[in-house]
């Protein structure tokens, strides 16, 4: 994720949740040292993104959506396999996140990926006060010679420098 990215992934913020994020708070998040924001693209416009957190021992999924629009397409499904390289390559345990308790779309499709409901985070939103779902993924074992099928990292802004 990038500065010129962030029209794109207002819109897809902004169509996809009742409490969006502002700009703002991207900006204060990505200038963390251990946040990391990606996004993916579709026909060369962005099409969705995810704002993670390093940690030591897992990777924490602060921020994810898919514009409206372009949803069921598979690029949710995508972004969850990059996420889960980026752990297995890093060594990380698990993937945490928290999900509103309304928000059903969002813990059926985590569920479909194999995270799985660990607490309920009562009063976890400040904006609403609503109960948040902790969920994680637990990494599989890890196995040095398996992995041949996973998409590995695409570097966009070597792409920009190479021409």
């Amino acid at each position: 994720m990038i500065r010129r990215d962030m029209p794109d992934v207002m819109r897809a913020e902004r169509a996809s949740f009742e409490y969006a994020w502002t700009e703002d708070d991207f900006l204060r998040c990505l200038r963390q040292r251990n946040c990391i924001g990606m996004v993916v693209e579709l026909s060369d416009r962005i099409g969705g993104f995810m704002i993670y957190e390093l940690h030591r021992t897992r990777l924490h999924l602060m921020n994810f959506a898919i514009h409206p629009s372009v949803r069921r397409t598979g690029l949710g499904s995508l972004m969850v396999s990059k996420l889960v390289y980026k752990m297995t390559s890093h060594r990380r345990l698990k993937i945490t996140l928290a999900v509103r308790e309304r928000n059903l779309a969002a813990q059926m499709f985590f569920r479909a990926h194999g995270f799985k409901a660990t607490r309920t985070l009562s009063n976890y939103y400040e904006d609403s006060g609503e109960d948040a779902y902790h969920m994680e993924l637990k990494a599989p074992p890890y196995d040095p010679f398996d992995g041949f099928g996973v998409i590995g990292p695409v570097n966009r802004i070597a792409q920009y420098e190479e021409t």
